[in-house]
């Protein structure tokens, strides 16, 4: 695997490739990988001729930085993980080599996307992730780019900004990854205690519960019933719940038969926040 810490020299080894009509697939992670991060690796692999990925925490889309000093860094185990899965090239640049001396995010126009549930929550973060990915897809200039679905609305912000920018990259989703009692696998959830840890699969369980009540029950009903299953809960405390449109992200009152939605949640356990979300069916 090779790997570069200087865009240039990272722009420089992909020309070559362009030349000679190779695919690029690219995965941009924040590093402390899981096996979330390697299904998107191995899932580029199998549509592309090079895959790339990328390890940067992005200073500008956190809005606590005590969440930005604390973000798990392991580097060396994440060069092992990524050849454990024949990822062919790694970057892992510096903060200055991205930002240089001036380390703000730009700010952008999602159509309104940017202000529903995680925007509610965290001031500034889709503008900082707007600026990370755009600046990354300038670099690498990929064929395809990889997200996971456990952040469902950065998926979405992120298909429309390739949109907006009339970006020729294709933008795949892939299903969340799940640890076997459901947790959604996060690299935050290394950050959390064993009590913790064995108090999170509620979170995905509260979802499935969901999912089955969207059919018969109504979404007043629902949110309520969710809010009951974190009330006084010892350790998880519910930030937001809320069943949305796919598409436009804004939280409904009334199902419609021709629309696809989805339940979205935010929980904290300590200073720990976990995010999830599951599909519903009409």
């Amino acid at each position: 695997m090779e790997i570069f810490k200087k865009r240039d020299q990272l722009k420089s080894f992909l020309e070559t490739s362009k030349k000679n009509n190779k695919k690029i697939g690219f995965v941009p992670t924040m590093g402390a990988l899981h096996k979330g991060h390697l299904y998107l690796i191995e899932q580029a692999k199998k549509k592309n001729d090079i895959v790339v990925a990328s390890i940067f925490v992005n200073p500008t889309q956190f809005n606590n930085q005590e969440d930005l000093d604390n973000y798990p860094k392991t580097l060396e185990k994440d060069i092992e993980l990524l050849k454990s899965v024949s990822c062919d090239v790694l970057f892992a640049p510096a903060v200055k080599e991205i930002y240089h001396e001036n380390i703000v995010s730009d700010k952008f126009d999602f159509d309104g996307l940017e202000h529903e549930m995680e925007g509610k929550f965290r001031a500034g973060h889709f503008d900082g992730v707007g600026t990370i990915v755009k600046e990354l897809f300038e670099i690498v200039s990929p064929k395809n780019a990889y997200f996971g679905e456990k952040d469902f609305q950065q998926l979405q912000i992120i298909k429309k900004l390739v949109a907006k920018n009339k970006l020729p990259i294709s933008i795949k989703g892939c299903a969340i990854f799940r640890e076997k009692d459901g947790l959604a696998m996060s690299s935050r959830n290394a950050r959390l205690t064993s009590e913790q840890r064995n108090a999170a699969p509620l979170i995905y369980k509260v979802l499935k519960n969901v999912k089955k009540k969207f059919q018969e029950e109504t979404i007043e009903e629902i949110s309520e019933w969710v809010e009951n299953q974190f009330k006084n809960h010892p350790i998880l405390q519910l930030e937001y719940f809320t069943i949305a449109d796919e598409k436009s992200l804004k939280s409904i009152n009334i199902k419609e038969f021709d629309k696809k939605y989805r339940a979205f949640i935010a929980v904290f356990a300590g200073n720990i926040r976990l995010i999830d979300n599951i599909q519903l069916k009409n």
